[in-house]
């Protein structure tokens, strides 16, 4: 009996002791840009360390801030630079970012408006088309055709790239009566199913098949197209970081991801995913 006891309470001191050690799911959300990489990567911790990382990108870039900040989340994925408003709103927050990769937000259009001749555009067109004051893409060279603007949801990083880009401020971009698409996927979808269509997308996702990433006509007429080199030198004037974001140092598992995000296989991820990998990452403020 008492050799069954002793047992029992081993046993049961054993399965205490797992049950203590079990470590809470690392929360990271934002990004559906970031996304790719950030889920790969924690299928590959799940299988070699066991780690549970738990990845949702509810609200994009400013939700995965919003959910960090708020502790729903222990690390947010941003496709844009980290911001003074970010700090602001989070106060008692230390966001601490890392660069894990590069990218570009493209303007893409469907496959009737490039085949029209379309091919780039200036700021000025794009803003008239944006507010809505060029609704045929007669007006800039283009097919016959009803215009289309399918919007990013502001807050995500995408739309907010391209809001600065547009108005030196996002805060100064107009209120406008357009569509909305969330995801890259649901971008892509919108833009590739409909005629006369054009939206904001990480240049990554443009296929040249169905959806076509337009180039960046300057004031001197040279047009910049987000082409990796373009995109890494910043000369693509809607080039943008990838970064993950802690609140103060990456600890435990947080660490773990980042770790593996900045090396070798991580890079590697990033190139997979059609964006354009950093030296060994780095701390971005």
């Amino acid at each position: 009996m008492l050799r069954a006891g002793k047992l029992l309470l081993t046993a049961g001191c054993a399965l205490t002791a797992g049950l203590a050690l079990a470590a809470p799911p690392l929360r990271v959300n934002g990004s559906t840009t970031v996304n790719p990489v950030v889920t790969e990567a924690a299928e590959i911790l799940r299988a070699e360390k066991g780690l549970t990382i738990q990845v949702d990108t509810q609200g994009g870039s400013s939700g995965g801030m919003a959910a960090l900040g708020e502790g729903r989340a222990e690390m947010a994925m941003i496709s844009r630079p980290l911001l003074d408003d970010d700090r602001a709103h989070y106060p008692k927050a230390r966001f601490q970012a890392t660069r894990i990769g590069s990218d570009g937000v493209a303007l893409v259009v469907s496959k009737d408006v490039w085949a029209g001749g379309v091919r780039s555009l200036t700021r000025a067109q794009v803003r008239s088309l944006y507010e809505g004051q060029v609704k045929s893409w007669k007006q800039v060279g283009g097919p016959d055709r009803r215009v289309v603007f399918f919007n990013k949801e502001p807050g995500r990083g995408t739309w907010e790239v391209f809001a600065h880009w547009l108005y030196g401020d996002v805060k100064k971009a107009p209120l406008v009566n357009l569509p909305e698409v969330g995801s890259n996927e649901e971008t892509r979808s919108k833009v590739a199913g409909t005629p006369g269509a054009i939206s904001q997308l990480s240049s990554a996702w443009a296929d040249n098949q169905r959806i076509f990433a337009l180039g960046i006509r300057q004031d001197d007429g040279k047009v910049v197209l987000p082409t990796p080199a373009a995109i890494l030198d910043g000369s693509y004037p809607l080039s943008r970081p990838l970064q993950v974001v802690t609140d103060g140092p990456p600890q435990g598992a947080a660490r773990t991801l980042i770790d593996l995000l900045v090396g070798p296989r991580g890079q590697a991820l990033v190139k997979k995913h059609g964006y354009e990998p950093v030296s060994g990452g780095q701390a971005a403020r």
